[in-house]
């Protein structure tokens, strides 16, 4: 097949339409996804951040989230360290990490050029580890945000006495 054979064919509407909707629909969970970690981050105290929320947006960039999943997975697990520390809360060690790192493993592996095989399992394991990375980040956030209305509660009590 020739290139121009595989151009046109792959511009028929029946391959190209559903082809341009799975972009849509990944770049929407990834900009989803980026924007869990940013609501993260603004939980965390800036002394405490060792990425901004701002730089999250980078996991929603194809290519670039190949080597920012990793940077994500470790700045977020420290930032999160830092600030159960400052709290007092007693929580797992290292915070989102494995999971993390393991997500981050598994989407560079399905982004190397392998047999359609190999890439079909890799994408139901990317898939499976995005979902439990996402839960565990969405996990230590609901943490902070309950810590963060404890410490309301609290201060409110201690303005009424």
């Amino acid at each position: 097949m020739t290139q121009e054979e595989l151009v046109n064919e792959l511009s028929k509407p029946e391959i190209f339409y559903p082809a341009l909707g799975l972009i849509v629909i990944r770049t929407i969970i990834w900009l989803l996804f980026a924007n869990t970690i940013r609501k993260t981050l603004n939980l965390v105290a800036v002394e405490n951040r060792l990425m901004t929320p701002n730089q999250s947006w980078l996991v929603a960039i194809p290519l670039v989230n190949i080597y920012w999943n990793f940077q994500v997975a470790s700045r977020l697990r420290d930032s999160l360290i830092n600030e159960f520390y400052d709290r007092k809360i007693a929580v797992e060690e290292n915070p989102t990490y494995r999971k993390g790192s393991l997500y981050a493993w598994v989407y560079l592996a399905a982004n190397i050029p392998l047999p359609i095989s190999i890439l079909g399992v890799l994408g139901i394991m990317h898939f499976v580890t995005l979902a439990n990375y996402w839960f565990n980040i969405s996990a230590n956030r609901r943490i902070l945000e309950e810590h963060d209305k404890f410490r309301e509660k609290e201060v409110i009590i201690n303005d009424e006495n």
